[in-house]
């Protein structure tokens, strides 16, 4: 589970993000739980909506609890 991803989010829902971001609802969830990894392109849209570098998700592995903003 991408934890800090979910921190991120803060109290905003996942449609909204992924609305904004271009993808699904459904891709956006299986990011953020760590089931799937993002095209640099998603990640760099979904960074640009949350604000943080796109980076970020190939630093740790798609498991990593810790919450390193």
């Amino acid at each position: 589970m991408r934890t800090w991803l979910k921190v991120k989010r803060q109290d905003r829902p996942q449609e909204l993000i992924a609305k904004m971001a271009g993808i699904s609802q459904q891709m956006y969830s299986k990011i953020e739980r760590g089931e799937g990894n993002p095209s640099v392109e998603v990640a760099k849209r979904i960074a640009a909506v949350l604000g943080f570098d796109w980076t970020r998700f190939f630093e740790d592995p798609p498991g990593d609890k810790a919450v390193n903003l």
